[in-house]
């Protein structure tokens, strides 16, 4: 996992979405999801890209349930994107880097 992404807890979610001070994607996910492992290494190439501009944050569902039970997450992947503490963009499903991009090119641009 790349040294960008911060590894998020149900204890440390708050604090660290609501003090973000550039958006921040969110990636709920679980170790026994394929679809979520397709999807980590876009996530770490991203993160690395847009380092200090974009932050990205992984949310293990299975040790976390709080936080994915108060955003309504009913499946994964999820990655929810947060401006200023509040979640304005819900990506549901493994994509690839380019459609991963496009979805996220308003807060990365």
């Amino acid at each position: 996992m790349s040294a960008n992404i911060v590894t998020l807890s149900d204890s440390t979610f708050d604090e660290t979405v609501l003090g973000s001070s550039t958006p921040i994607l969110i990636d709920f996910w679980a170790e026994w999801c394929g679809p979520c492992k397709m999807v980590a290494p876009i996530l770490d190439e991203i993160a690395d890209e847009q380092a200090g501009k974009f932050t990205i944050g992984k949310l293990n569902i299975d040790d976390n349930p709080e936080a994915a039970r108060r955003f309504d997450v009913m499946s994964i992947p999820t990655m929810l994107v947060f401006q200023d503490g509040v979640p304005v963009k819900r990506i549901v499903g493994a994509k690839g880097k380019a459609q991963l991009l496009q979805d996220l090119a308003e807060f990365i641009g």
